[in-house]
């Protein structure tokens, strides 16, 4: 069972007096890197979401982000100091009559953002209460975030089981042109050799030694035999408990060995196009589990 890296889950409570909406989506990485954005209402709880998220969800580019509105009756959050207003304001407007000028807009202006006129009364304190109610919702995004990339991760088990039976299925066609390609190329070295020496001019036994050793030389028995072993332990990390992208990654680089073994020692045109085939279908492997966590 695998899941993929790439992943979405939200969650959203409306109480009337406050709306709360938390969102966790993820894309492709090789490692963990996380973004946060919630409300300064909460933000002695950062680190403990770092945590969190680094324990559950491992690797990915992964954002979370919390929305905090109320939307209930709304108080005003500032006040303003009038004594203090009115004495800036007196003292700007001498200044302005002494310099001849009127414009009693800027001077409000100017005289507003004064030192200590407005006052924010807004006080965002921790509040225990508030806090339950976006843990409850985290873990309720989390939940929706692991159901989608469980649901993608079966997509891509899908793609990949294909690609592995395309492979083995190639492997099948090799087999059973292996034994062929040997006797031709048995027929090629004698037919040569005949031509180039006459059928007196050569020591049989010698160059059927030769052509037995040259042989040997390009046997792919083992690379067959490895590369079925591969195959049958990459379908069994598809189907196992756990998700491990890397060790699929690594097993994929294997089967890639001794393809290219089977290519290099092939010397047979007609193999050749199954090699061409196994590489391309290796190739769509590599490029899915990219996206496997």
């Amino acid at each position: 069972m695998i899941k993929s890296m790439t992943g979405f889950g939200q969650a959203t409570l409306n109480t009337g007096e406050v709306t709360i909406t938390v969102e966790i989506k993820s894309l492709n990485s090789k490692f963990l890197d996380f973004s946060l954005r919630l409300p300064k209402l909460f933000s002695e709880k950062e680190i403990e979401l770092r945590n969190l998220i680094a324990e559950k969800l491992e690797r990915g580019k992964v954002s979370l982000s919390i929305d905090y509105l109320q939307t209930g009756k709304q108080e005003v959050k500032q006040i303003y100091n009038q004594e203090l207003f009115l004495a800036y304001f007196t003292q700007l407007k001498k200044l302005a009559d002494g310099v001849n000028v009127a414009n009693d807009s800027t001077l409000f202006a100017m005289a507003l953002n004064s030192p200590d006129v407005i006052k924010n009364t807004n006080k965002e304190d921790f509040d225990p209460a508030e806090w339950d109610k976006v843990n409850k919702l985290i873990a309720k995004a989390l939940d929706g975030f692991e159901q989608f990339r469980l649901a993608e991760g079966k997509s891509l088990e899908v793609k990949l089981v294909q690609y592995i039976e395309s492979i083995r299925s190639c492997l099948l066609a090799v087999e059973e042109l292996d034994p062929k390609r040997i006797d031709k190329i048995r027929a090629r070295i004698k037919s040569s050799i005949t031509d180039f020496f006459g059928n007196e001019g050569f020591d049989s036994n010698r160059l059927e030694q030769e052509i037995i050793y040259y042989i040997e030389k390009l046997d792919i028995h083992e690379e067959r035999v490895r590369l079925k072993t591969h195959l049958d332990y990459f379908l069994q990390g598809l189907l196992g408990l756990q998700s491990n992208g890397k060790k699929l990654g690594f097993l994929a680089q294997e089967i890639g060995r001794e393809i290219n073994t089977i290519g290099s020692k092939a010397n047979d045109a007609e193999m050749q196009k199954y090699v061409v085939t196994m590489k391309e279908e290796l190739e769509k492997i590599k490029e899915q589990l990219n996206n496997i966590l």
